[in-house]
């Protein structure tokens, strides 16, 4: 029996060995890869994960043939197919023999050694032998010319009378109940017209090719009268589009939607769809790829293809990757209906490369619209579940448009900044209450989440300290910002939260934690201060060293509200927290 559990207990090592080399050889591990790897907590912005579990960005299927050990047929295909797309470039684009043959070799030998022991994801192998092309080729981007013709193409099927007319084409005739009010005449012509330009994204022939030819008005009928099949109801009624083939509940509020682009010359008419969206009253942020993969749209085509410039010429650009919460709500406030990103990555879907800005856009958008057959594996074709609703659309064979829906699980906590300022507007309420009912009110800023794993006797040391002052103080009401933490929220949640708070004006005192405050909560409840928390004092925390920016800011505009703690100058070795950390990212 001993002998069983000892094998047992060795073969679950080792596989928990196979597992950790995975995420490390793919360079896929944060602890290994900290610049490139995204922390488990901004990853958590997009993957609804259970305690312990690791994502990885590669279908079940895959994942279980590299776990597998076994010299997966299905492996080494997918492994063939990256090489021959891969060899393919050196053909395409080298000239001298000698040159490619050079290529060739260098590109089987990192093949060989890549591929020899089944570990790898094999986009993961894609994007390595790519860069290698690159770089040995001095190619910034070998399907830059082959994009800017599939966009201009597409542009000039859009512009086309024959398009035009069919586009507007209606054969009452054929409605089963023609429409009797404005409304329904509105419902419908949204619903039709929404239906054809997802019609015309599957219509890649017309772009894409040696012989792409303009079709007559009838030609573009036939495209319209192609099936749009899957997920289409669940779709158009989260987009507030009801048509006369079906029925929503409820037309739905205005969206915020993160639409990640895909190829070129496709991308021209997800833009036509995203305008119409952008119309009706949808605010959409567009992400393109962070660097050129094959014939993916990427952030430089936006900035260099004047097609893609003259397409998104009302579109806000944002090239920041590292946007903060408060900068991307103060964005997607704004009039501009469209805003481009960069998901930061030179792959098809990978959420633990992407970059915080294409993170928090997930975060703080109410669905996800993916493109393709690769990022429909990604999403669809693994257990893993995602914070925001997603759909996926995507061309089957002949031309007919499937819709997917994976919608978001029901136990997801979202704190939209719509939540954020419900709250920040009822905690000021009770501050100006208890002015008007001749109290003074404080603010007490402490370390809540700046040491890490300490956060829930953080609360209690300062929740036990302001019973005690309330104790001291005659009609002084004092805000505990600890009570108003819920599960799910960040500290980016927090500050945007406590920001609203304490810009409002009504704050008399604002007390900052002193390490006296500390000591004397260890001496109320009888304890010694333990080793993590003496000489510890507001700014140790980076919430308050940000909040005693605000509070200098306030202070201008309100001169006698008085600050009490640490000096101001002493608020010095904190800046920015851990994406999705309660701590500074330092720490």
């Amino acid at each position: 029996m001993d002998m069983k559990r000892e094998v047992a207990d060795n073969h679950k090592a080792a596989q928990a060995a196979w597992e950790a080399a995975f995420y490390i050889e793919n360079h896929l591990d944060h602890a290994a890869y900290p610049e490139e790897v995204a922390p488990p907590e901004q990853v958590g912005f997009m993957v609804h994960t259970a305690p312990e579990e690791r994502y990885y960005p590669c279908s079940e299927k895959m994942y279980q043939a590299i776990m597998g050990r076994n010299a997966s047929d299905f492996l080494q295909q997918r492994y063939r197919e990256v090489l021959e797309r891969i060899l393919y470039l050196v053909d395409a684009f080298i000239e001298k023999e000698d040159e490619k043959d050079f290529l060739k070799a260098l590109i089987r030998i990192k093949f060989q050694h890549e591929t020899r022991d089944e570990l790898m994801i094999p986009s993961r192998i894609e994007k390595r032998l790519f860069r290698i092309f690159l770089n040995q080729t001095n190619i910034v981007d070998p399907y830059l010319e082959e994009k800017y013709l599939r966009n201009q193409r597409a542009v000039q099927v859009l512009s086309s009378k024959e398009f035009k007319d069919a586009f507007d084409y209606v054969d009452l005739s054929a409605m089963k109940r023609p429409p009797v009010s404005l409304g329904r005449i509105r419902d419908n012509l949204n619903s039709l017209e929404l239906q054809r330009l997802f019609l015309m994204t599957g219509a890649s022939e017309l772009w894409q090719g040696e012989s792409c030819m303009l079709p007559d008005k009838e030609g573009f009928l036939d495209i319209f009268s192609r099936p749009l099949t899957g997920d289409v109801k669940d779709l158009f009624c989260f987009l507030g589009v009801r048509g006369e083939s079906f029925h929503c509940s409820d037309a739905g509020d205005r969206k915020k939607i993160l639409w990640l682009a895909n190829e070129a010359g496709e991308i021209i008419m997800d833009l036509k769809i995203i305008r119409y969206l952008a119309r009706l009253g949808h605010k959409i942020v567009v992400s393109f790829k962070g660097e050129p993969i094959f014939t993916k749209v990427d952030f430089a085509d936006v900035m260099e293809d004047r097609v893609l410039q003259q397409a998104l010429e009302t579109a806000r650009i944002l090239g920041d990757p590292e946007v903060s919460k408060n900068a991307l709500v103060d964005i997607l406030r704004k009039e501009e209906n469209i805003i481009v990103i960069s998901d930061g990555t030179r792959e098809n879907v990978n959420l633990l490369l992407a970059c915080t800005t294409f993170a928090r856009a997930f975060k703080e958008c109410d669905l996800i619209i993916s493109r393709g057959e690769e990022q429909r594996r990604r999403f669809f074709d693994t257990h893993f579940q995602f914070t925001r609703p997603v759909f996926n659309i995507c061309t089957m064979e002949g031309g007919r448009v499937d819709i997917l829906h994976k919608p978001a699980p029901q136990d997801v906590i979202r704190f939209s900044h719509f939540d954020l300022e419900r709250r920040a507007k009822g905690i000021i309420g009770q501050m100006k209450d208890a002015r008007e009912n001749g109290m003074a009110v404080m603010f007490y800023s402490g370390i809540i989440g700046s040491i890490p794993g300490k956060i829930d006797e953080a609360k209690r040391i300062m929740t036990v300290f302001i019973d005690y002052l309330r104790t001291l103080f005659a009609r002084t009401f004092i805000l505990n910002p600890s009570q108003y933490y819920e599960p799910g929220m960040d500290a980016d949640d927090l500050m945007y939260m406590w920001e609203i708070v304490q810009r409002s004006g009504y704050i008399d005192i604002w007390r900052f934690q002193t390490y006296e405050d500390i000591a004397e909560t260890f001496t109320l409840l009888g304890e010694k201060v333990p080793p993590e928390w003496v000489g510890k004092d507001a700014t140790y925390s980076t919430g308050c060293t940000k909040e005693m920016h605000i509070a200098m800011d306030v202070l201008k505009n309100n001169p006698e509200m008085q600050l009490m703690g640490p000096p101001a100058e002493k608020f010095m070795r904190r800046k920015d927290y851990g994406v999705g950390k309660m701590h500074d990212k330092k720490l």
